[in-house]
């Protein structure tokens, strides 16, 4: 009779124990062991970064280990842990972390828990937080039953995209017209450019020309004279890639087969040599310039006949 009472007794206080609540803490786990869990907002938008709190307070000689990025978080996304030292006062470890999760739940309300994991030698076992709840924060208003509509008949004018279709083809016409004219007329294009070139570098020779010859007539001084005689050198040379200002003036005649322009650099370099005026300054260099005119006339023919 006593063994039936006291099975009963014990009956009776397993159902009370089971049936008592037991706030923030999971129920079923061993005993020293507590594990809770949750959010840190009530509710949340469709992939909202929130936080959840996982906490577990253990005697110091269990091995517990929280979940890391490599759990599967079902509906919800892993972001990123944060961890915080274990705290052991009194032979009893307190440890904590927080999740940050992304919601994808499409549930009004959604109930969710992470565990803990009690390793032992050959096992783990798994240990559950309480659930704790999450609402699902709408965005979009819903419909109303019956739709308004604003009437609106004025003109809205729409700004229109650069056709760059249009541009692209332009400018392949344009290069096609460009390669056709190089090709048909690209020869002649290239013998009139150099030509007024030349012409162009002719024209300021002679002008450079007359200016220094008026100076040396009405002053001959020795800086004058060597302006003239570099000022000649420096053309020809121009006009024909030949080394004129280091050719000597014995060279330069022998080169041109003309030895009379000796006799008109002698009256020239008298001036610089002797520092005394030449004769018939004028005539001498208007053979001088006579030389350069031709070599033009002749490089400016050459231009026209290339092939």
């Amino acid at each position: 009779m006593g063994k039936i009472n006291a099975f009963i007794l014990s009956y009776l206080f397993a159902v009370l124990s089971l049936s008592l609540p037991v706030k923030g803490w999971a129920q079923g786990q061993p005993q020293g062991l507590k594990v809770d869990g949750y959010f840190m907002q009530d509710s949340a938008k469709l992939g909202e970064r929130i936080g959840y709190v996982l906490k577990a307070e253990y005697p110091s000689e269990m091995n517990i280990v929280f979940p890391d990025s490599s759990f599967q978080y079902r509906d919800f996304s892993f972001l990123e842990k944060q961890t915080f030292t274990s705290y052991t006062p009194d032979s009893i470890t307190q440890d904590s972390a927080i999740y940050f999760l992304s919601n994808f739940s499409l549930d009004s309300v959604k109930t969710y828990a992470l565990p803990v994991f009690e390793i032992l030698k050959y096992d783990s076992i798994v240990h559950y937080a309480p659930q704790d709840e999450l609402a699902l924060q709408l965005t979009i208003d819903p419909l109303p039953e019956e739709l308004t509509f604003k009437d609106n008949d004025k003109y809205m004018p729409i700004e229109k995209d650069f056709n760059y279709p249009y541009l692209l083809i332009f400018i392949g016409i344009v290069l096609v017209i460009g390669v056709a004219v190089l090709l048909l007329f690209g020869k002649k294009i290239q013998q009139r450019w150099a030509a007024g070139r030349l012409k162009k570098q002719h024209s300021t020779f002679l002008k450079k020309w007359d200016t220094s010859i008026q100076s040396l007539q009405s002053a001959p001084s020795l800086q004058t004279a060597e302006e003239v005689l570099w000022l000649w050198r420096d053309y020809m040379e121009q006009l024909t890639n030949k080394p004129y200002k280091e050719w000597t003036a014995t060279e330069i005649a022998e080169y041109l087969e003309q030895p009379s322009l000796l006799t008109d650099f002698r009256k020239i370099e008298i001036i610089i040599y002797a520092n005394r005026p030449a004769e018939d300054i004028v005539a001498t260099a208007d053979k001088l310039k006579a030389v350069c005119v031709d070599m033009y006339n002749q490089k400016v023919k050459e231009i026209h006949e290339r092939k």
